[in-house]
């Protein structure tokens, strides 16, 4: 099949190379005019390793990434901690993939880099499409300045503002969750002390939270921090804020948190916003991948990794199944339980972690450190369900 793919982030570059592989020609149409350094850190457990292993891609993406040793929990007040899990060794042999830090743009050239290598035509800068049309045997997307690209299949890898899934769905209707989102990033030598630990850190308290870990073989801190706010901000990445605001929002809380907010060159600040399960994820020839299909709260560390999986499981069955109607089907119905699930776990997180007043906080870190102490592997199964989850099992493809 020819594959048109309308977005170059992570879950489109991860498709492309995905059908690529199974011998498709591919097209991404992504509408930058240079794939350039945006984002900052972004975290990939075993469940999106497995898929780059099988794509051939992990050695590239490893080679500039942190391995954590630990997923953490910790008082954003005083440092306490309340659960420490072992990760770096235990990953593997419990999950079957590594788990790691990585920096956006770092991954998004890596993956890049490959598609490049394999099918060196395949990616168009400065295309972004605003539509498409169904025809009886093919697709066709309309490009915004005017031109049009004909294919087999159009794959919406375009994000959580999605031109594909507007025309498909119907005009967005996200939720404000009273949450906005820091996001810095700082080099580690200019911390001291206070750099952050070689883990995957929550900080936790009342009415805000923050992560931290180390991204670029660890000479990079990342950081960010969610706050309770009445006020409604744009729900942008590129938006910024002013560092008082930061300072004054994590005031008293770890130097560790706050040492990365003083450092930063850059505070990213956007409001978040939720959005329920869509009702259908294709029309035709067309369908949805990634964030334009299940965008979700970043509460559970799983945005960029629930695209990498849509990409291989959309792939695979498009390479079993003779009909495309079927096989998007096919993709809906495995795809969209699963996505749900992770969307209301990373609901839920967000509960959890913005406990404020002290009987609540034993209340619910009281388990947890119970069972970190006392039952780690118990501790360590909470997430089985998401990084055990294995889609390049071959026998979901028949």
């Amino acid at each position: 099949m020819h594959v048109l793919i309308a977005g170059g982030g992570i879950g489109g570059l991860t498709a492309a190379i995905a059908f690529a592989k199974l011998g498709h020609h591919v097209t991404v149409a992504e509408q930058a005019n240079r794939i350039e350094e945006v984002g900052a850190g972004l975290q990939l457990s075993p469940n999106g390793m497995r898929v780059f292993d099988m794509l051939g891609v992990s050695a590239r993406i490893e080679a500039n990434a942190f391995r954590p040793r630990a997923q953490e929990i910790r008082m954003g007040k005083g440092g306490l901690r309340i659960l420490s899990i072992p990760l770096r060794e235990a990953s593997r042999a419990r999950w079957g993939g590594e788990y790691l830090h990585v920096h956006r743009a770092d991954l998004i050239d890596s993956l890049k880099t490959v598609l490049e290598e394999r099918q060196p035509d395949a990616l168009h800068l400065g295309a972004r499409v605003t539509g498409y049309t169904n025809k009886d045997h093919s697709v066709v997307a309309h490009l915004e300045d005017g031109g049009t690209i004909e294919a087999d299949l159009l794959v919406g890898a375009d994000g959580i503002h999605s031109a594909v899934r507007e025309q498909m769905i119907g005009p967005d209707k996200p939720r404000y969750t009273g949450n906005v989102a820091w996001r810095a990033v700082a080099p580690v030598m200019e911390l001291g002390e206070h750099a952050p630990p070689e883990t995957a850190c929550v900080w936790v308290g009342g009415r805000r939270h923050a992560v931290t870990y180390r991204l670029r073989r660890g000479g990079l801190a990342n950081l960010v921090g969610v706050v309770e706010c009445k006020e409604r901000h744009a729900e942008s990445w590129s938006a910024t804020g002013a560092r008082e605001q930061a300072l004054k929002d994590f005031k008293g809380w770890s130097p560790v948190v706050r040492e990365i907010l003083k450092k930063a060159k850059v505070l990213n600040r956007w409001a978040l916003y939720d959005r329920d399960p869509l009702g259908r994820w294709s029309d035709g020839r067309a369908v949805l991948l990634g964030d334009a299909c299940h965008p979700m709260l970043p509460f559970l560390a799983q945005g960029a990794v629930m695209a990498v999986e849509d990409a291989y499981v959309l792939a695979r069955l498009l390479s079993a199944k003779p009909d495309i109607v079927e096989a998007l089907q096919a993709y809906e119905e495995i795809r969209k339980p699963r996505t749900s699930r992770v969307q209301q776990g990373a609901r839920r997180n967000a509960h959890v972690f913005h406990r404020g007043d002290p009987l609540s906080q034993f209340a619910v870190y009281g388990p947890i450190w119970a069972a970190g102490a006392f039952l780690p592997s118990v501790a360590q199964g909470q997430h089985d369900w998401i990084y055990a989850h294995d889609v390049t099992d071959a026998s979901g493809y028949a």
